[in-house]
């Protein structure tokens, strides 16, 4: 009898360290676009976090400094048991309506590149760069970039395309400069979208500045570290995406003569210190990140415009 209290209480002591590690892991887990709340939730969530501490202590010293028998072995154990499923029902619910934002958000986006045959893919595909970018980057670059709130930034960068006109977005010959003037609007005009989504500030200004350059140069005047992180993170794999997929007005390049442009204008145009790290993903993981819809031609090279890049 006393071995099976004693498994009971050494088990449940072990989960209730997993239910606090896991319950640090959500908390962090919701300080994103769609789940980042108010005050009143941070302090719920650590009044939580303190409550399972304290039941862990409390666990510890009746185990250690008591003498429980099996009716409360078993309590505390189940006890330990119960916070795991509705830890686990609360991550799964979180990352159910995740991902169907998620979804939703593609497909705003699948309508948005319906009326602009210079996207065909281009939003997924660069989120599906981003995501790779951020797992080669070091956690002194991401520490203070939310990974779910960077994938939204990814895809929602060319919202603001829904504004401008389709006798702009769809005209076969080369903008003149007014029209120019219409297209780098779109930044701004997708900031103006996602204006009644108050958790989605950070990412705005992501959004906002994804066409700025290093040298200041950019659509916004905006130079080097006054430049969001997110948006130069953006940029680079915009960049890249905007290189190596077909466009009705150039071919694709490879990746190696993708790589030799980007790194040609890092300092100037992207990030050097992203572009060093940029170049070091393998090769077959960016490839990888383009989309069906995205044609790719590893033989071709056609000269691409980066400096009147929409």
């Amino acid at each position: 009898m006393n071995i099976l209290i004693l498994i009971m209480i050494v088990t449940g002591s072990v989960i209730m360290v997993s239910n606090i590690y896991r319950y640090r892991r959500f908390m962090n887990d919701l300080k994103d676009v769609l789940s980042g709340g108010s005050e009143r939730n941070l302090l719920w969530e650590w009044i939580g976090l303190l409550l399972l501490i304290f039941f862990l202590i409390g666990y510890l010293g009746i185990a250690f400094f008591g003498k429980p028998d099996l009716l409360m072995a078993g309590i505390l154990f189940g006890g330990s048991v119960f916070v795991a499923i509705i830890i686990t029902l609360m991550v799964r619910l979180i990352d159910t309506t995740k991902n169907r934002s998620m979804d939703v958000a593609e497909l705003l986006i699948s309508v948005v590149e319906a009326r602009d045959p210079n996207l065909n893919g281009h939003s997924r595909y660069v989120q599906n760069i981003v995501i790779c970018f951020y797992h080669h980057l070091p956690d002194a670059i991401t520490s203070d970039i939310n990974f779910l709130s960077l994938q939204f930034a990814a895809l929602l960068h060319d919202i603001g395309k829904m504004g401008i006109p389709e006798s702009i977005l769809n005209k076969p010959g080369r903008l003149d400069d007014e029209e120019w003037e219409v297209i780098r609007s779109h930044p701004k005009i997708g900031v103006q979208v996602l204006a009644s989504l108050e958790s989605f500030e950070t990412i705005r200004e992501w959004i906002l500045y994804h066409h700025e350059r290093m040298d200041g140069k950019g659509y916004y005047k905006m130079a080097k570290e006054d430049i969001p992180m997110g948006a130069r993170i953006i940029s680079v794999a915009d960049t890249y995406a905007t290189i190596t997929m077909r466009r009705p007005y150039h071919k694709p390049k490879t990746h190696e003569e993708a790589l030799d442009e980007i790194k040609s204008v890092a300092g100037t145009q992207l990030d050097a210190d992203l572009v060093k790290y940029f170049e070091k993903i393998p090769k077959e993981e960016l490839i990888a990140c383009a989309p069906e819809t995205v044609e790719m031609n590893h033989g071709v090279i056609a000269p691409v415009k980066m400096t009147k890049d929409a």
